[in-house]
């Protein structure tokens, strides 16, 4: 009976891991969708297209260019955003001030147009993404439970990636700029900031982080134009669960769906197929139990 407790806990420990792996990639998308909902109220809709194309970007520069693989991922990032940049000040700028839904709407077009080009350039043809050299492919083991250096890897980037952000925030005085113009953007003006470019920069930073987040699920599923969209609703979930204002708030929700997601999966009989529904569920139970999700803060206006 001890050995079988034993196996069980051991069991469930391999999924938490391999499901914090997962949740790295939606954790990161995520980051992105609350870069932008900071930054002007409304989701971005093509944030996982985006992401998408940039990764074709750096398959492109890998596979066909023979660049190096870290000096692509780097390359990558830098394209991705100065394409996000574009992105606004050409498409987004015009409606900056119209509605809400308005802005929806605009980013739904993106996701569609996004999609059918990156179809019209590299085909709907599956093809392979190469990992990261110099991570094997075998797996380390700790109490009996497999760390795969991939996974690791995945999760050490996030983190890393969360710490430059909020370093980047917290003690730059171009992030400093970039938090006032989205909280305060008339007393921001006032005082000389250029809320516009700010703006612009957040869908730049955005656009950047959602590369990273492409980049690195890739090489687990296969690269094609449709490779985002799953995980754009799992990492919808998550920034709606830890809070779509705080920053910290998604990463960690990325990591609570990841890890929801492998349990259920795999204890549960025949819902490895129902994941997608499973982030719908977690969307409406989270907006009717607690809108303001579980680390950010419910807005309460007198009527």
């Amino acid at each position: 009976m001890y050995l079988a407790a034993a196996s069980v806990v051991q069991g469930v420990v391999q999924q938490i891991v391999s499901g914090l792996a997962t949740g790295g990639i939606y954790a990161s998308l995520a980051l992105a969708l609350v870069l932008i909902y900071r930054a002007m109220e409304a989701l971005n809709f093509a944030q996982g297209e985006m992401a998408m194309f940039s990764t074709f970007i750096a398959w492109t520069l890998i596979t066909q260019l023979h660049v190096n693989y870290y000096l692509a991922f780097a390359a990558t990032i830098a394209i991705s955003m100065v394409g996000g940049v574009v992105i606004e000040r050409v498409i987004i700028r015009p409606v900056e001030h119209a509605p809400p839904l308005t802005v929806v709407l605009v980013t739904l077009g993106l996701f569609f147009a996004v999609n059918g080009l990156a179809g019209k350039i590299w085909q709907y043809v599956i093809k392979a993404f190469p990992g990261p050299p110099g991570f094997p492919q075998s797996a380390v083991s700790v109490g009996g439970v497999s760390l795969g250096i991939q996974d690791l890897f995945l999760i050490l980037v996030t983190i890393i990636l969360l710490t430059i952000l909020y370093a980047f925030f917290r003690f730059t005085k171009l992030g400093l700029a970039m938090r006032s113009a989205a909280l305060y953007p008339d007393t921001s003006r006032l005082l000389g900031v250029r809320t516009g470019w700010m703006l612009a920069l957040g869908w730049g930073l955005a656009a950047g982080v959602g590369a990273v987040s492409g980049m690195l699920i890739a090489p687990i599923e296969f690269l094609d134009p449709n490779l985002m969209q799953p995980v754009l609703l799992y990492a919808f979930a998550s920034a709606i669960l830890g809070g779509i204002e705080n920053p910290a708030g998604a990463v960690a929700g990325g990591f609570i769906v990841g890890v929801l997601l492998a349990l259920i999966g795999t204890y549960v009989p025949g819902a490895r197929d129902l994941r997608l529904a499973f982030g719908l569920v977690i969307i409406v139970a989270v907006l009717l139990l607690r809108p303001g999700g579980l680390f950010g803060r419910v807005h309460l206006a007198r009527v």
